[in-house]
C-alpha cells in the first residue's frame, strides 16, 4: 500500500525521524507506537487488520530505531487493555509490570501481533511512560506518554488513510515568576532568595 506514491515504511521512517529530532529522542529513550492497520487501509479501526501493513510500519520504525538506538514498545488494542509489546529484558530492567497474554490480530491487533513475533523474547507490559510516540490511526497512545506531552506535527500527516498524530514529552516546568529554565549568561547576582 502506498500514500502519495511513497511506501508506508518510508512515510513512517520520515515521520519518526522528524519526531526524534524535534523531541531530542536518543539512545536510551522510549518510543511508543500505536497503530490501526485497518485505518491505514481506509477502514474502521479493528475491522480489517493486516500483517502486510504491520510489516511495512515495523520496517519504517526499525530503520530509525537502528540508527538512533531508542527502545520501542508497541501498543495493543483495547481488547488487551492497551498493554504494550516489549522485549522482556527491557521490561525487567525497567521493572514494568508484565502481564500474561499473547497478542493476536483479533485480540491485541495486527501491529502488536506482528511486532511480538519479531522480537527475541517478547512479553506484554501493563503500562509505560514513554518519551515520545507515534499514533497511526487515532489509537490513543496518550496513556503511555510521560507528562508533559508536547504535540508534534510531522510533515507526514497520513500513513495510508490513517491520520498520524505524534508527541514528545518534556520535563514539567516548576516554580513561579522567579523560576529560571535555562542557565543565564554570567551576570552578577542582583537578588537572593531568603
Amino acid at each position: 500500500m502506498e500514500t502519495e506514491q511513497r511506501p508506508i515504511a518510508d512515510l513512517v521512517e520520515q515521520a519518526l525521524d522528524e519526531l526524534a529530532a524535534a523531541g531530542g529522542i536518543r539512545s536510551g529513550r522510549l518510543v511508543v507506537i500505536g497503530t490501526s492497520t485497518s485505518e491505514v487501509q481506509g477502514r474502521r479501526i479493528g475491522t480489517s487488520g493486516t500483517e502486510a501493513v504491520a510489516s511495512a510500519i515495523y520496517d519504517g520504525v526499525d530503520r530509525v530505531r537502528s540508527r538512533i538506538g531508542f527502545d520501542v514498545v508497541w501498543q495493543c488494542c483495547e481488547h488487551l487493555n492497551r498493554a504494550l509489546v516489549a522485549e522482556r529484558s527491557l521490561a525487567e530492567a525497567m521493572d514494568w509490570t508484565i502481564v500474561s497474554a499473547v497478542p493476536v490480530p483479533k485480540a491485541g491487533g495486527s501491529m502488536a501481533a506482528y511486532a511480538y513475533r519479531q522480537m527475541k523474547d517478547p512479553c506484554l507490559v501493563e503500562s509505560v511512560r514513554a518519551h515520545a510516540g507515534l499514533d497511526i490511526g487515532e489509537t490513543l497512545i496518550g496513556m503511555h506518554l510521560r507528562a508533559v506531552a508536547v504535540p508534534f506535527r510531522p510533515s507526514v500527516r497520513f500513513i495510508g488513510e490513517a491520520r498520524l498524530t505524534a508527541a514528545y514529552s518534556r520535563p514539567k516546568l516548576i516554580g513561579g515568576a522567579r523560576a529560571v529554565y535555562q542557565l543565564p549568561a554570567a551576570e552578577p547576582p542582583s537578588d537572593t532568595c531568603e
